[in-house]
């Protein structure tokens, strides 16, 4: 059997992974060199503690044993089977944390309620003051930076296995083939589309405008190590608001009394790498945080980046004035036969960034509406 997977995040991946390991002969496609999204950028946690009940639970503890035998087989995988601990502190949080080990399925997640020098006992790196810590043995944790490349690294040792990266699938050609961006026609007999946060192009046209996937904007940010390390991952309590499992009345007794403090309070998670990775809400649906990243250029010169108008080296201003009062006349006026201050050169090599931030924007932006559908190129 041939299988055609679209995408080579790890929802692709594990697909191509599972297809190769029955015998089956699997041709893998990515728009880009390497998987960049949501599989890359996570806290690396197989969570099985904020589960549902029923369904969801069991579909976490499954996927946790393969996870555990994949990482059997590929070390690099980084596979950790570390349990986490999450502090509480104050009756409110300690009430959530004791209706989760009072559920029926309690013991399947391995719950238990740890006093601070319990937990202490199982992670000697936890500081601060806390009044207890939920535990759950069955929590685990991968890589997610290298994961999918010691998969991908694994599965090219199959002769079964092609991987094309660098190829973005347009059509769907028949009920068993796709046509990527190079023209060529890929068939077999069954199609994977797993793109992802990709909801546009192709997976509109297949799917229809009502998709079943709601796209969720979040910010990842990663700490240097701890410097020693931690033998759990490590949750705030937070995350008791995220996950479904702690749904219950002291929830909503925390929720109503015990309101998070603004949108931009973010979820931490501790890896047991000693990095605390920071799950923060995107400053674009919430308008009260501040965008975390800004563009800024570098006093003095200035190299112009790709598809930029080079500018000419400006004369002196003994041989030439007016050329150079032309040149800088648009953003600071200043006496006809006078270089220009230090402050009026620095405002046109601003000038000179924001006209090259644009262009790039620009380009990116229709590149994108080019990938979406958006827009026919010429």
């Amino acid at each position: 059997m041939r299988v055609i997977v679209v995408g080579a995040g790890v929802v692709g991946t594990m697909h191509a992974w599972h297809a190769v390991n029955r015998g089956h002969e699997v041709v893998q496609i990515e728009r880009e060199t390497e998987a960049r999204g949501a599989s890359l950028r996570n806290f690396g946690q197989i969570w099985v503690s904020g589960r549902a009940g029923g369904e969801e639970l069991e579909t976490a503890l499954r996927a946790r044993e393969l996870w555990e035998e994949i990482g059997a087989r590929v070390p690099a995988l980084g596979f950790r089977p570390n349990g986490s601990l999450t502090p509480v502190r104050g009756d409110l949080e300690r009430a959530v944390a004791e209706a989760a080990v009072a559920r029926p399925d309690a013991a399947a997640r391995g719950y238990k309620l740890l006093t601070p020098g319990e937990a202490r006992a199982i992670n000697p790196a936890l500081r601060g003051d806390f009044d207890a810590a939920l535990y759950c043995e069955r929590d685990a944790a991968v890589e997610p930076r290298t994961a999918q490349l010691a998969l991908r690294a694994e599965l090219l040792r199959s002769p079964g296995y092609t991987f094309l990266p660098g190829r973005e699938v347009r059509e769907v050609v028949g009920e068993r083939a796709v046509r990527d961006d190079h023209g060529e026609v890929h068939t077999g007999d069954a199609v994977v589309l797993a793109t992802g946060a990709w909801l546009g192009g192709l997976v509109r046209e297949l799917a229809g405008p009502d998709l079943p996937v709601r796209r969720v904007r979040l910010q990842m940010m990663q700490t240097d190590p701890l410097g020693e390390p931690l033998t759990t991952s490590v949750a705030d309590a937070d995350s008791f608001r995220y996950y479904p499992a702690y749904a219950s009345p002291a929830l909503d007794e925390l929720n109503a009394r015990q309101p998070q403090l603004g949108h931009g309070r973010a979820a931490r998670h501790a890896a047991a790498d000693g990095a605390a990775r920071r799950r923060r809400p995107d400053h674009r649906r919430h308008p009260r945080v501040r965008a975390p990243l800004r563009l800024r250029h570098r006093r003095g010169p200035l190299r112009p980046p790709h598809r930029c108008r080079r500018v000419p080296p400006r004369p002196p201003a003994a041989e030439d004035p007016a050329p150079l009062g032309r040149r800088v006349r648009a953003v600071h006026r200043h006496a006809p036969g006078r270089a220009p201050a230090a402050g009026a050169r620095r405002r046109v090599a601003g000038h000179r960034a924001r006209r090259a931030r644009h262009d790039l924007l620009t380009r990116d932006s229709r590149d994108h509406r080019e990938r979406t559908g958006l827009v026919t190129p010429p």
